[in-house]
C-alpha cells in the first residue's frame, strides 16, 4: 500500500541528504520508475526493462555477460529478467555455431514492433520529466549524468582489479 506523506511542510530534509547526489539520484530514479509505470500499461514487464530491450536492439546478438556489465547487474540477476522477456515474446536466446553454451540475445520480430510503440510512451514520459528544460539544459544534464556514470564505472573497475564489478 502506498504511503501518503502528511504535513509535507513539516518535513526536514537534512543538508547531508539535500546535498547528496547519490540520494537525489535514487529519489529521482524511484519517482521516475513509479510515474512511468503509472503512465504505461499493456506492455507486460517491458517498461521495467526498457533499457535492456533498447540495448539488445542496438546490439543484436549481445552476450548476456556483456549486457549484465552494461547495466551494472550480476549475470545471476540478469537471467530472470531475460527469462521473463523471453516468455513474454520480447527477446530470444540463440546459440552460436562455434559454442553452443554461449547464448546471444536478439529482439523477436514482435518485440521490435512492440518496442516501437513503447518508444512513443517513453518519449511522452521523457517530455514530462524534462518539461521546462531548454535543449541546452537537457544536454548539460545528460552530459553531467554521463560523467557520473563514467566515474562510477572507473571506480568499479579499479575496485575489482581491472574488471568491472
Amino acid at each position: 500500500m502506498a504511503r501518503v506523506m502528511r504535513d509535507n511542510t513539516d518535513l526536514v530534509e537534512p543538508s547531508a541528504l539535500y546535498e547528496s547526489v547519490s540520494y537525489r539520484l535514487r529519489l529521482i530514479q524511484i519517482a521516475a520508475y513509479k510515474s512511468f509505470e503509472k503512465q504505461v500499461s499493456g506492455f507486460g514487464s517491458a517498461p521495467r526493462y526498457y533499457g535492456v530491450l533498447k540495448l539488445v536492439q542496438a546490439n543484436p546478438g549481445i552476450h548476456q555477460m556483456r549486457l549484465a556489465e552494461a547495466i551494472y547487474l550480476d549475470r545471476s540477476s540478469l537471467v530472470p529478467i531475460i527469462d521473463t522477456l523471453n516468455k513474454e515474446g520480447w527477446i530470444e536466446r540463440r546459440t552460436t555455431s562455434h559454442d553452443r553454451r554461449v547464448k546471444r540475445l536478439f529482439l523477436t520480430d514482435q518485440g521490435e514492433r512492440d518496442l516501437a510503440a513503447l518508444d512513443t510512451e517513453v518519449g511522452r514520459h521523457e517530455s514530462m520529466m524534462t518539461s521546462g528544460f531548454s535543449a541546452n539544459e537537457k544536454t548539460r544534464l545528460l552530459r553531467d549524468l554521463a560523467r557520473i556514470d563514467a566515474n562510477l564505472r572507473s571506480y568499479l573497475v579499479d575496485a575489482k582489479g581491472g574488471q568491472e564489478a
